[in-house]
């Protein structure tokens, strides 16, 4: 008899494990917390005939084996679509990657000498053993540089000062990074300095006509004509490993409170890792539980507008580099795909803000935040008042997870302790591993995981598997996604 397996969260990562285990006869059991939705932060969200994304998210992955499974749960309905994202700074837009040229006429010639003595400054005084990311940047490319094309941006989408980023982060983020090419190449002669060439971006991706919400849908139709099993608004309480039989008994409640519970031999989790560490039983050891609670999390929230098109853009995003408004990001959804608009007279714009849960940002009224966006846009030249029709606003918990200085070692420490008392208890995904992943990569990692159990035992590491490298059996992957590290 086959296994039985409890799956924790139906986003990609979740949906991936048990739509492998049921393509294979081993029955299955995904429990959500959320009551109406699938596909965790890569759901799509509809708002009155609209349709939005959370955060965008393109289809393009270098494994063959995730563009295969896609095409296989999706057939039909993928689209082609042009990549565009711009740099919005100052009131113009600059291409990303910045194309040298226009960099120059758009910076304009007295902008474009300030950066350049501000560069010959820096080269000639560095900074001396630069620690943060502030330092590292200024010495590279001047301060001026670094206040437009850098310092906004970053600070928004982390929460920290530049001053407080580690200048190690700053040296392995940006080697190499085409806006290092472009904006150096644009106000230096050719053929000065250093460098190779700029790394190429794709042109075009593919995308789900009424959001990846779509294929997420069409994962768990599957799992479910299968015979597995998806049960929504459950949130899992508890986990209590049965050391007599080896198996799990997990509580879980619904919106009524009342508690619930099922058995299976394997438990797939998706779920955050300071939560489900938490929430084991027999007790971790104290060790484990305070490596657990010191992980922390970056929330964001995307307020949708609902606008008449007045095309004032027509990138999938742009970036905004301005440290008036608290908006990082703005989607225009439109261009991701028309179908995501019921009325071709109008346009949806998601402006993405970068917040902690409890802060202010998180805990203002949504007509508070449909206000903000709504002026911010209206302050960048984005729209005019009159335009706005509508908005909402989607709050997402725990979407990054922080790397601070020591939350390797923490997440080691749950590790060495899960494999040794919990063997048959599986992290996948990146809020399950606390492991900065794309979708891609989240998916691969519930793959392997479902073939391990398929196996019975561990054929593959999923945490081998990362977001800038396809997974290999031998030889293992390289290119760790990076995120910003403390000053030490």
């Amino acid at each position: 008899m086959s296994p039985t397996t409890l799956v924790i969260g139906a986003g990609p990562a979740g949906l991936t494990a048990a739509y492998h285990l049921t393509a294979l006869g081993f029955p299955v059991t995904v429990l959500e917390s959320d009551p109406a939705s699938v596909g965790g932060i890569s759901r799509t969200v509809h708002f009155k005939g609209f349709h939005f994304d959370i955060g965008g998210h393109r289809f393009f992955s270098k494994s063959d084996r995730i563009e295969a499974l896609w095409r296989e749960i999706l057939p039909n309905d993928f689209l082609e679509r042009p990549r565009s994202s711009r740099i919005l700074y100052n009131g113009r837009f600059f291409a990303y990657p910045l194309k040298p040229m226009q960099a120059l006429f758009d910076l304009g010639v007295f902008e474009s000498i300030r950066c350049v003595l501000s560069y010959t400054y820096a080269r000639q005084r560095p900074i001396r053993n630069p620690r943060s990311f502030e330092e590292w940047v200024t010495n590279e490319f001047g301060s001026r540089l670094y206040q437009i094309f850098f310092k906004t941006y970053t600070e928004k989408v982390w929460g920290m000062s530049c001053s407080d980023i580690s200048a190690d982060w700053a040296a392995q983020r940006i080697k190499g990074v085409s806006l290092f090419s472009a904006v150096m190449s644009a106000l230096k002669p050719a053929g000065v300095g250093k460098g190779g060439t700029i790394k190429s971006l794709i042109s075009t991706f593919r995308y789900p006509r009424l959001g990846p919400g779509m294929l997420w849908d069409a994962c768990a139709a599957a799992v479910r004509e299968r015979g597995g099993a998806l049960v929504m608004g459950r949130t899992v309480v508890d986990l209590r490993y049965r050391e007599d039989s080896h198996d799990w008994e997990v509580g879980h409640v619904g919106a009524d409170g009342e508690r619930e519970t099922l058995v299976a031999d394997h438990v797939i989790s998706s779920a955050p890792l300071r939560e489900i560490a938490q929430s084991l039983s027999p007790a971790p050891s104290e060790t484990l539980t305070t490596a657990a609670q010191q992980l922390g999390y970056r929330d964001f929230l995307t307020v949708a507008l609902v606008l008449t098109d007045r095309q004032r853009f027509a990138d999938n995003w742009i970036y905004v580099h301005d440290s008036s408004v608290k908006v990082g990001r703005i989607q225009n959804f439109k261009s991701w795909s028309p179908e995501m608009v019921p009325d071709p007279t109008l346009t949806c714009y998601g402006l993405e803000y970068f917040c902690f849960e409890g802060d202010g940002l998180w805990t203002s009224t949504d007509a508070e935040l449909v206000e903000r966006a709504t002026a911010e846009l209206v302050q960048l030249g984005l729209a005019d008042r009159a335009d706005v029709v509508d908005g909402c606003v989607v709050r997402q918990k725990k979407a990054y997870p922080v790397y601070d200085d020591a939350y390797a070692q923490r997440v080691q420490t749950i590790r060495d302790e899960l494999a040794q008392r919990f063997p048959n208890l599986h992290l996948v995904g990146r809020n399950g591993m606390h492991k900065y992943n794309n979708q891609d990569h989240a998916m691969m990692t519930a793959l392997l995981t479902a073939e391990n159990i398929v196996a019975g035992h561990a054929l593959h590491d999923p945490w081998r598997v990362n977001e800038d490298a396809e997974y290999h059996e031998e030889g293992g992957a390289s290119g760790e996604r990076l995120v910003p590290q403390r000053v030490r």
